[in-house]
């Protein structure tokens, strides 16, 4: 196993797909879809509905069905 890829306990914080704040899940979404998603980008679907969990941290995979169902409805995308 290579060093970046080894577990750390004294590292970065592991990110949690099912509880993760809006700046790092802007921060995935950016480096994954290679296109800039911003924190108000997210905040402003957050207003518009999408879900989030009590403590106020995006489900990823909650928050992609909620942008599927929008984009099948002929809803905003990701900020819109």
């Amino acid at each position: 196993m290579t060093p970046e890829h080894a577990p750390s306990f004294d590292g970065p914080h592991r990110l949690d797909p099912a509880a993760m704040t809006i700046e790092d899940a802007a921060k995935l979404l950016t480096k994954a879809g290679g296109v800039r998603i911003s924190e108000p980008q997210i905040r402003a679907d957050i207003e518009h509905g999408a879900p989030t969990n009590y403590n106020g941290t995006i489900n990823l995979v909650h928050y992609a069905a909620w942008l599927v169902n929008q984009m099948a409805t002929g809803g905003a995308t990701i900020g819109d």
